[in-house]
């Protein structure tokens, strides 16, 4: 391997983890082989990773922060849902990482402070949503929570999993989800 002098050794590393990690999940990813895919030294990634954990935290984090963007402008909590199943379409490694404590440090700073900003953006959509109907004393707010977060984040994960490639067929995921969220609204 020639010496290769990298711009962006972190990012480099990161996207190529995402591109491993999209293609064949988490379990097939090595530092080395990443190290060797940017053309670097095997030990190059260490130093901006330590380990594998530390990597997969990283990525994890990076989600937590840009689910937390896509969420914080949601007009309500349907469209919250719609941003959070548009996130996971869009990102289906970070995805895939940042619901899987065993692979993370969950104790790290960077991951616990991204994590908070994506739940208070999911939050305020539900406290919004239980003020606009009327509903802010009626039920507790963070089992509303867990409803809601329950519904996005199942449908995600069965979309990503292709368990609704039948259900959905050719129509637009987040139209389906829309449609299913307002069939849950209706009940009681």
């Amino acid at each position: 391997m020639s010496p290769y002098h990298h711009g962006d050794l972190r990012r480099a590393i990161l996207t190529a983890a995402l591109d491993v990690i999209a293609a064949d999940g988490p379990a097939a990813l090595s530092l080395r082989d990443l190290a060797r895919r940017a053309g670097v030294s095997h030990a190059a990634p260490a130093h901006h990773f330590r380990d594998r954990t530390g990597l997969l935290t990283a990525i994890a984090a990076e989600g937590f922060g840009l689910l937390a963007a896509a969420t914080a402008e949601a007009a309500d909590l349907k469209d919250a849902g719609v941003r959070y199943v548009r996130f996971a379409r869009e990102h289906p490694a970070h995805f895939q990482v940042m619901f899987t404590p065993d692979l993370l440090r969950t104790d790290d700073l960077e991951l616990t402070v991204a994590r908070t900003l994506a739940t208070d953006a999911l939050r305020s959509a539900v406290t919004q949503s239980r003020s606009d109907s009327g509903d802010a004393g009626d039920t507790d707010a963070r089992l509303a929570g867990i409803a809601a977060w329950s519904m996005a984040h199942g449908f995600a994960t069965l979309l990503l999993s292709r368990n609704l490639d039948d259900a959905v067929g050719e129509r637009d995921p987040e139209d389906v989800f829309r449609t299913l969220a307002s069939m849950l609204s209706r009940f009681p």
